[in-house]
């Protein structure tokens, strides 16, 4: 009889383990995976950092807006006021996840600091960073920005919001987005018109 009861114990812990993993599988696993079930949404933002260079874009509203999802990229434009030059390009490696700045004119065409970014150093449930790759980093130093080439991004989440941001020695950026309260989607970012 202690020997069944031992097994019906046995069995019964088993089986709560089996649904906890199956739950946790459920659940996304990284804040790539749970920036997925944010697409086609867009959500409000602000400054949070109090850096002086940042008071233009302290000033202006801020959307993201989580326009394009596959298996393997998310496309963020990020609309400043009403520049639409910008957009984060997030996507999935065999390694790990690669962000990288799409920025564009008005016109749809490529500014000259563009396709900047990395691959991603630190990931889990809720950040990813991602310091300045090679190409990053030859792209500040030949346009005469070579504090930047030491630049590591930051994307955060929790189910209130999402935050962005840059931290390198003498500078630090961060701009946070409510994801509680989805906004009207903005226009395309330039380049990618309907």
């Amino acid at each position: 009889m202690i020997w069944r009861a031992g097994i019906s114990a046995s069995l019964l812990v088993a089986g709560m383990a089996g649904c906890s993993a199956r739950d946790q599988r459920a659940e996304p696993a990284t804040l790539f995976d749970t920036l997925q079930t944010y697409c086609g949404q867009a959500f409000e933002g602000r400054v949070t950092s109090d850096d002086p260079r940042d008071a233009d874009w302290a000033s202006q509203t801020l959307v993201m807006h989580v326009r394009e999802c596959s298996a393997d990229e998310i496309r963020i434009p990020l609309h400043v006021g009403e520049d639409r030059s910008r957009t984060w390009v997030v996507t999935r490696t065999d390694d790990g996840f690669r962000l990288k700045h799409d920025h564009r004119h008005e016109d749809g065409s490529e500014d000259v600091l563009t396709q900047y970014g990395g691959d991603s150093s630190t990931v889990t449930a809720t950040r990813i960073e991602f310091p300045a790759d090679a190409f990053s980093r030859d792209l500040f130093v030949r346009e005469g920005i070579e504090a930047s080439a030491q630049n590591v991004w930051l994307m955060e989440i929790d189910s209130e919001s999402f935050t962005y941001g840059l931290d390198r020695p003498d500078r630090t950026f961060r701009a946070a987005f409510d994801l509680s309260e989805p906004v009207s989607a903005p226009p395309p970012p330039w380049g990618f018109e309907d």
